[in-house]
């Protein structure tokens, strides 16, 4: 009986923290890192301030919980790119994957991408480093892919950070999106015109 009881203290442990990184994101997509306050987010948790407190240092904390977190899933789908495979196979799936986050992680999106416009305070250092150097690789595989004739010539940071521009955008200005299609659904069809755009910009 003994043994069980830390096991179920982690999982309580393990529940509450993701409850208040839940509530977090939602509070801090609202009102951004300097609008948002620990009493806004408990009371979206669920959670007293003291209990929040428990888990987190305090509101930065959680913050750069959540960013850095967010960083990670960000750039999965770029370390998955294979450059063993298809080039124009990897690079379409790696739209795809990138505009599936969007899709998937709207709040997450824009948590980041107001990050990045307040330059960058709390994850500068991480997108100097971890994100510049895994950047600077798969463009390297990108233009080997089109030295060896694979692909169209392609400056290849610029085009990972047109992919960027262009599928985090139905995110982060979503509401544009729905007021432009008129709240239609904007997601197959977006997949479908950027599988055209970037084939036809990257077939020989």
């Amino acid at each position: 009986m003994a043994d069980g009881q830390p096991r179920v203290r982690t999982r309580i442990q393990a529940r509450n923290r993701a409850v208040i990184l839940a509530a977090a994101l939602k509070v801090f997509a609202d009102h951004g890192r300097r609008g948002a306050t620990l009493d806004m987010i408990g009371e979206e948790a669920g959670l007293s301030k003291p209990n929040i407190l428990y888990y987190f240092a305090g509101k930065e904390a959680i913050y750069e919980d959540l960013l850095t977190g967010l960083l990670d899933t960000w750039l999965d789908p770029l370390r998955a790119l294979d450059p063993g495979g298809d080039p124009m196979t990897e690079i379409l799936g790696y739209v795809r994957a990138k505009l599936d986050l969007s899709r998937r992680l709207p709040l997450e999106s824009r948590l980041f991408a107001t990050e990045i416009v307040q330059g960058a305070p709390l994850i500068g250092t991480n997108l100097r480093g971890e994100l510049r150097e895994l950047v600077a690789d798969r463009a390297k595989v990108i233009e080997g892919w089109a030295e060896a004739g694979r692909i169209a010539p392609v400056d290849g940071r610029h085009l990972i950070m047109s992919i960027w521009a262009l599928t985090q955008h139905y995110a982060d200005f979503g509401v544009q999106v729905a007021a432009v299609l008129d709240d239609a659904d904007p997601w197959d069809a977006a997949a479908m015109h950027l599988d055209t755009l970037f084939t036809r910009m990257l077939q020989v």
